[in-house]
């Protein structure tokens, strides 16, 4: 199955004629661009898992040029499942990192010095899934039922949604709680009643399983997603950091570096498929439809964007944060200063001078119909 990143235990811590061509393929003009001759300002990007879907815009963005037009040469580097990305981010081994929300808080919270430079997903892809035939039509209808949940960070969505609803996960009062494999296992050999899983990756697992009882693919139809954006305790996910000394330095450039990573999140927006190919060339364990899939979720928690791709929400912040100390992920309150709310502004604006007519909001957005296809090939 396809690597997250979210395996980890998230609290551990420790020229113009080039420009011109690059502009063709979104079909827009430039204002202005880097010339071939400019010395480009080089970056390392730390992901937080392995080349998927999940990270398209990134990959979009430096195929099409996006980075070079900007005058960055961009690095991105897959994850080592055995370090975070606010580790290697910390240490100086790269310049942006990728990750949760969460992570970054709690790596705040022991003292080291990053800072949210673009909060890129403004909705939680977690949800619960359980099989229409065992009757649950709610996170209520939880109560007195097995429900299975990813450790070490991964539960606190669900933790705060069963507790509205007056169950006591952490003792197992009112609901029994059993750590589940990320292969869904156990859900699709019935083991559990409901299991945690990804809208763009977990949730395609098991739709491209077979139903023992049909001997067919699973199907939405099968299935109840409760998803924790809609329960009210979403977490906000990934979302781009850096050390504050560095962004202190390099301002322009992590400036510049939001404003093109946006650029290739708004064109995997309005091409699905040809992003799902342009991950593929990467190499990751799943094929064709699980990209595919995985890219329509990934845009459905990035659009439609109220404040513009990139720009923290406020409110969610508070919501993740508190849920975050509820939970003792970390020991004290986070503040505004763990996101830096003027640089991601400063790169739509920049966006918007350099591309005329692009729409960082995607007010109209839709998402596309991906078929499932067996094993995701």
């Amino acid at each position: 199955m396809a690597h997250t990143g979210v395996r980890r235990i998230v609290w551990a811590t420790a020229g113009l004629a080039t420009a011109a061509v690059v502009l063709s393929l979104v079909g827009l003009p430039m204002a202005h661009a880097t010339p071939a001759s400019a010395k480009l300002d080089t970056l390392t990007l730390q992901l937080r898992g392995p080349a998927q879907a999940e990270f398209a815009g990134y990959y979009a963005a430096k195929q099409l040029g996006f980075y070079d037009a900007f005058g960055l040469d961009v690095n991105i580097r897959p994850a080592d499942p055995a370090t975070s990305p606010e580790q290697v981010v910390a240490s100086g081994h790269a310049n942006i990192g990728i990750d949760w929300l969460l992570g970054l808080l709690v790596t705040r919270d022991t003292g080291t010095n990053l800072v949210d430079i673009a909060q890129m997903f403004a909705r939680s892809g977690m949800a619960e899934i359980v099989k229409k035939s065992t009757g649950i039509t709610s996170i209520a209808g939880l109560r007195g039922r097995t429900v299975g949940v990813w450790c070490c960070g991964n539960q606190l969505e669900l933790y705060a949604a069963l507790v509205k609803h007056g169950m006591d996960p952490e003792h197992h009062k009112a609901v029994t709680i059993v750590n589940q494999p990320f292969n869904m296992s156990t859900f699709l050999n019935g083991k559990v009643d409901a299991a945690q899983a990804l809208t763009y990756n977990e949730l395609a697992l098991v739709l491209e399983s077979r139903n023992r009882a049909t001997g067919k693919l699973y199907t939405l139809d099968d299935l109840n997603v409760f998803k924790f954006q809609n329960e009210g305790t979403g977490m906000l996910e990934d979302e781009l950091f850096a050390r504050q000394d560095w962004v202190t330095r390099h301002r322009d450039a992590a400036m510049r570096f939001v404003a093109a990573s946006d650029r290739g999140w708004i064109y995997c927006r309005d091409h699905v498929r040809q992003c799902a190919g342009i991950v593929l060339e990467q190499g990751p364990a799943l094929g064709k439809g699980h990209q595919t899939w995985m890219m329509n979720e990934i845009n459905k928690l990035i659009w439609p964007s109220a404040r513009g791709i990139g720009v923290m929400d406020p409110a969610a912040f508070k919501r993740t944060s508190t849920i975050a100390l509820r939970y003792k992920a970390i020991k004290k309150p986070a503040s505004q200063e763990a996101y830096d709310a003027a640089l991601p502004e400063a790169a739509l604006q920049y966006l918007k001078d350099r591309v005329v007519g692009i729409d960082v909001y995607g007010r109209s957005y839709r998402p596309t119909a991906v078929r499932i296809t067996p094993g995701g090939r």
